[in-house]
């Protein structure tokens, strides 16, 4: 086991997906166990590395090709994370020389693959619909919640391996996510806290999101959100099956396929990489 009192010298990477930034840590060869307050000590942008997410590739458990690890800033686990699913894919890809890999998660594996122009591909599973599966607190017609929260009402509600609302508005420019953000994900009918995105349709193959993640906060892109806006906006006929997700870091491409599983197409890139020092974990 590595904790912060050994921690010095582990090698770092830091990544993003259309802004949607990340530390990730290799313990495929080496454990590694953080604490809370050190995977906050590491999130910090004035005093640390800064991310959204912390990603730990770990020895696969059930025949892939790696595990991962998702922990949100403010220290707690997660089960799923779409841009860092990516990341780590093009980490593990280039790592084996393969041009696929299975990723394993808390939620199920996720098959990524090469895509043209640099981009990854990631079969996200299929979108779980049933108010049980999200979950809520209570029976509710997923495709339309009865909630109001300010200016927002009537969501849907899907999981893609963590729970998502999606509000439908005419522009999510006028909605202060910052505000509104933190009381829908607090709400009582999410007993895991939610996920949230604000929702502008531009036309059936386009629509425009903004997002507050859970534990994080707003975001410049959220892989798994996008998939679910992509589910969402099919389920009310409000565009194809296929779609371009405009986020504000950027697009993704989404395909919510016949049998029901979400594909998930966009960049990734690594900016820099260091050694942790273990001051920095106390």
């Amino acid at each position: 086991m590595t904790t912060g009192s050994n921690i010095e010298g582990l090698p770092f990477r830091k990544m993003h997906g259309l802004g949607n930034d990340f530390v990730v840590l290799d313990a495929r060869v080496r454990p590694l166990e953080l604490s809370e307050s050190q995977v906050r000590a590491i999130s910090d942008r004035h005093t640390g590395i800064g991310f959204d997410q912390l990603l730990i590739i770990e020895p696969a458990q059930s025949g892939g090709d790696a595990f991962m690890t998702v922990r949100n800033a403010d220290g707690g686990i997660v089960s799923s994370c779409g841009n860092g699913a990516r990341c780590v894919s093009a980490v593990v890809m280039d790592d084996l020389n393969k041009a696929s890999v299975i990723i394993e998660t808390l939620s199920g594996p996720i098959t990524a693959r090469r895509a043209d122009g640099g981009l990854v591909s990631v079969d996200m599973g299929p979108a779980q619909l049933d108010w049980q599966d999200i979950p809520l607190a209570m029976e509710e017609d997923t495709n339309h919640i009865n909630l109001v929260v300010g200016a927002l009402s009537n969501p849907v509600a899907i999981s893609m391996g963590n729970p998502h609302v999606v509000f439908f508005v005419d522009s999510v420019d006028s909605v202060d996510l910052t505000d509104l953000g933190p009381i829908v994900e607090t709400h009582a009918l999410f007993p895991k806290r939610t996920n949230v995105e604000i929702v502008e349709v531009i036309d059936r193959s386009h629509v425009r999101m903004r997002v507050w993640e859970r534990g994080v906060g707003v975001t410049q892109a959220c892989g798994t959100g996008a998939c679910a806006v992509g589910v969402a906006a099919a389920r009310r006929d409000l565009t194809d099956r296929a779609v371009r997700v405009t986020l504000d870091g950027g697009d993704l491409h989404v395909l919510w396929r016949d049998d029901g599983h979400v594909i998930m197409t966009g960049p990734v890139a690594e900016t820099f990489s260091g050694l942790l020092d273990r001051d920095l974990l106390g």
